[in-house]
Protein backbone atom coordinates (compact mmCIF):
# COMPACT_ATOMS: atom_id res chain seq x y z
CA UNK A 1 0.00 0.00 0.00
CA UNK A 2 1.85 3.14 -1.05
CA UNK A 3 -0.79 5.04 -1.24
CA UNK A 4 -3.98 6.94 -0.01
CA UNK A 5 -7.21 8.60 -0.72
CA UNK A 6 -9.48 10.48 1.43
CA UNK A 7 -13.13 9.55 -0.39
CA UNK A 8 -14.66 13.15 1.76
CA UNK A 9 -11.98 15.65 1.11
CA UNK A 10 -9.16 13.91 -1.51
CA UNK A 11 -8.07 16.91 -4.03
CA UNK A 12 -10.14 16.29 -7.12
CA UNK A 13 -9.32 18.28 -10.51
CA UNK A 14 -10.75 19.75 -13.34
CA UNK A 15 -12.00 17.62 -16.54
CA UNK A 16 -11.16 19.29 -19.92
CA UNK A 17 -14.38 17.98 -21.68
CA UNK A 18 -16.95 19.40 -19.09
CA UNK A 19 -19.81 21.40 -20.40
CA UNK A 20 -22.27 24.29 -18.84
CA UNK A 21 -24.80 21.97 -17.37
CA UNK A 22 -22.44 19.15 -16.86
CA UNK A 23 -19.40 20.85 -14.92
CA UNK A 24 -17.26 18.19 -12.23
CA UNK A 25 -14.25 17.93 -10.88
CA UNK A 26 -13.04 13.77 -10.23
CA UNK A 27 -10.26 12.23 -9.68
CA UNK A 28 -9.10 8.91 -11.71
CA UNK A 29 -7.85 6.93 -9.13
CA UNK A 30 -7.12 3.20 -10.59
CA UNK A 31 -3.73 3.56 -12.76
CA UNK A 32 -2.94 6.15 -10.31
CA UNK A 33 -2.49 3.76 -7.68
CA UNK A 34 -1.39 0.89 -10.32
CA UNK A 35 -4.32 -1.35 -10.28
CA UNK A 36 -4.62 -4.02 -13.30
CA UNK A 37 -8.04 -4.98 -13.12
CA UNK A 38 -10.32 -2.51 -11.72
CA UNK A 39 -11.18 1.30 -11.81
CA UNK A 40 -11.91 3.78 -9.67
CA UNK A 41 -13.00 7.57 -10.12
CA UNK A 42 -14.20 10.14 -7.49
CA UNK A 43 -16.57 13.24 -8.46
CA UNK A 44 -17.70 16.17 -7.11
CA UNK A 45 -20.80 17.57 -8.83
CA UNK A 46 -21.58 20.99 -8.09
CA UNK A 47 -25.61 21.96 -7.19
CA UNK A 48 -27.70 22.10 -10.48
CA UNK A 49 -25.20 19.69 -12.36
CA UNK A 50 -25.01 16.66 -14.25
CA UNK A 51 -21.85 14.15 -14.93
CA UNK A 52 -21.61 12.31 -17.98
CA UNK A 53 -24.32 12.16 -20.56
CA UNK A 54 -26.94 9.44 -20.05
CA UNK A 55 -24.89 6.15 -21.17
CA UNK A 56 -24.63 2.23 -20.78
CA UNK A 57 -21.12 0.15 -21.32
CA UNK A 58 -20.89 -2.28 -23.31
CA UNK A 59 -18.05 -4.32 -22.00
CA UNK A 60 -17.57 -3.17 -18.10
CA UNK A 61 -19.55 -3.04 -15.06
CA UNK A 62 -19.23 0.17 -12.92
CA UNK A 63 -21.10 1.32 -9.53
CA UNK A 64 -21.60 4.27 -7.79
CA UNK A 65 -21.16 4.74 -3.73
CA UNK A 66 -22.34 8.38 -3.03
CA UNK A 67 -19.95 10.10 -0.47
CA UNK A 68 -21.89 13.39 0.56
CA UNK A 69 -24.43 14.57 -0.33
CA UNK A 70 -27.21 13.20 -2.91
CA UNK A 71 -27.70 12.76 -6.12
CA UNK A 72 -30.47 11.35 -8.74
CA UNK A 73 -29.46 8.23 -10.79
CA UNK A 74 -31.42 8.51 -14.30
CA UNK A 75 -31.67 4.70 -15.40
CA UNK A 76 -34.28 3.33 -17.79
CA UNK A 77 -36.00 2.04 -14.85
CA UNK A 78 -36.60 6.28 -14.15
CA UNK A 79 -35.30 8.78 -11.52
CA UNK A 80 -33.87 7.45 -8.14
CA UNK A 81 -32.43 9.82 -5.71
CA UNK A 82 -29.27 8.16 -3.71
CA UNK A 83 -27.86 9.80 -0.74
CA UNK A 84 -24.39 9.39 1.41
CA UNK A 85 -23.73 5.85 2.06
CA UNK A 86 -25.72 4.60 -0.91
CA UNK A 87 -24.59 1.56 -3.52
CA UNK A 88 -25.85 1.13 -6.59
CA UNK A 89 -24.86 -1.15 -9.80
CA UNK A 90 -25.01 -0.47 -13.44
CA UNK A 91 -24.15 -4.04 -15.49
CA UNK A 92 -23.16 -3.70 -19.12
CA UNK A 93 -25.76 -3.13 -21.24
CA UNK A 94 -28.64 -1.01 -21.96
CA UNK A 95 -30.26 -2.62 -18.32
CA UNK A 96 -27.20 -0.49 -17.00
CA UNK A 97 -27.89 2.76 -18.75
CA UNK A 98 -27.15 5.76 -16.07
CA UNK A 99 -26.47 9.47 -15.43
CA UNK A 100 -26.00 11.02 -12.41
CA UNK A 101 -27.36 14.59 -11.62
CA UNK A 102 -27.55 16.49 -8.69
CA UNK A 103 -30.47 18.20 -8.10
CA UNK A 104 -29.72 19.56 -4.44
CA UNK A 105 -27.94 23.17 -3.08
CA UNK A 106 -24.87 21.15 -2.06
CA UNK A 107 -21.93 19.56 -3.46
CA UNK A 108 -21.88 16.16 -4.09
CA UNK A 109 -19.51 13.07 -3.45
CA UNK A 110 -19.38 9.90 -5.46
CA UNK A 111 -16.63 7.06 -6.54
CA UNK A 112 -17.15 5.10 -9.19
CA UNK A 113 -15.62 2.13 -8.97
CA UNK A 114 -15.48 -0.18 -12.69
CA UNK A 115 -14.08 -3.39 -14.19
CA UNK A 116 -11.25 -2.89 -16.16
CA UNK A 117 -12.03 -3.11 -19.70
CA UNK A 118 -9.18 -4.19 -20.93
CA UNK A 119 -7.16 -2.04 -23.60
CA UNK A 120 -10.89 -0.15 -24.45
CA UNK A 121 -14.86 0.25 -24.03
CA UNK A 122 -17.14 1.17 -26.18
CA UNK A 123 -20.25 3.33 -24.46
CA UNK A 124 -23.28 4.00 -26.09
CA UNK A 125 -25.47 6.88 -25.49
CA UNK A 126 -29.13 6.60 -26.10
CA UNK A 127 -30.45 10.15 -26.40
CA UNK A 128 -27.96 11.14 -29.17
CA UNK A 129 -27.92 7.45 -30.73
CA UNK A 130 -23.88 7.49 -30.58
CA UNK A 131 -21.14 5.60 -29.50
CA UNK A 132 -18.39 6.33 -27.58
CA UNK A 133 -14.75 4.44 -28.47
CA UNK A 134 -11.80 4.08 -26.63
CA UNK A 135 -8.89 2.38 -27.30
CA UNK A 136 -4.86 2.55 -27.06
CA UNK A 137 -4.15 6.01 -28.98
CA UNK A 138 -7.66 6.14 -30.04
CA UNK A 139 -11.18 7.68 -28.85
CA UNK A 140 -13.96 8.89 -30.95
CA UNK A 141 -17.52 9.41 -30.83
CA UNK A 142 -19.38 8.04 -34.07
CA UNK A 143 -23.39 8.32 -34.79
CA UNK A 144 -25.45 5.22 -34.88
CA UNK A 145 -27.53 5.99 -37.61
CA UNK A 146 -27.02 3.68 -39.86
CA UNK A 147 -26.00 0.33 -39.70
CA UNK A 148 -23.18 -0.94 -42.80
CA UNK A 149 -23.03 -3.96 -44.49
CA UNK A 150 -19.40 -6.09 -43.44
CA UNK A 151 -17.80 -5.04 -46.08
CA UNK A 152 -19.59 -1.33 -46.74
CA UNK A 153 -17.00 0.86 -47.66
CA UNK A 154 -14.21 -1.45 -47.67
CA UNK A 155 -11.71 -0.98 -51.13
Amino acid sequence: MSRVFNLLDGELGDDARVREGHRFTRAMLGQAFGANMTGLSVYELPAGQKAWAYHYELNREEWLLVVSGSVVVRTPQGDRTLRAGDLACFQPGADGAHQVRNESDEPARFAMPSSWAGEGYVAIRPDSNTALIVGPEFRRIVPLDEDLDYWEREP
